[in-house]
């Protein structure tokens, strides 16, 4: 067995700690939403419980997010020196990336664009960039 890919490692260990508080984020929003949806419902108008199912939607999407990002990083951990497995990496890095894409075009759709989230954009591309490389570089290692 070889030494394997070390930007792999490092990287999915990044994913698992970032995974792992917007699984908690991602908890937390839906809890949130469930509250804003029950309080939509007990009000009765439509477009408080259009409100509502938007919010929930918008915190289920973040918590599945979190989830693949989360599994892409033990996944990663687990076969960072088993080249034999990048693929199964490469696919979770370039979920993760799209992810990271989708959520761009929903910050910069709702008009939310400034320096945080220049910085969280960069950070967010960042890492399953990094990711990807590292599993390339594994599949090369076959």
């Amino acid at each position: 067995m070889g030494q394997g890919s070390k930007l792999l490692k490092v990287t999915s260990i990044l994913m698992i700690v970032f995974g792992s508080i917007a699984l908690l984020l991602g908890i937390f929003a839906t809890i949130g939403a469930l509250a804003i949806l029950g309080g939509a419902v007990a009000i009765g108008t439509d477009g408080a419980e259009l409100v509502g199912e938007l919010v929930m939607a918008a915190a289920v999407a973040a918590l599945l997010g979190a989830v693949i990002q989360f599994v892409a990083g033990i996944i990663g951990v687990k076969n960072y020196n088993k080249p034999e497995k990048a693929t199964i990496c490469i696919v979770f890095g370039i979920l993760v990336a799209l992810i990271a894409v989708v959520s761009l075009a929903f910050d910069l759709a709702g008009g939310q664009f400034g320096l945080p989230q220049v910085f969280s954009i960069l950070l967010s591309m960042a890492i399953p960039v990094l990711y990807l490389v590292g599993a390339l570089q594994l599949k090369k290692m076959a």
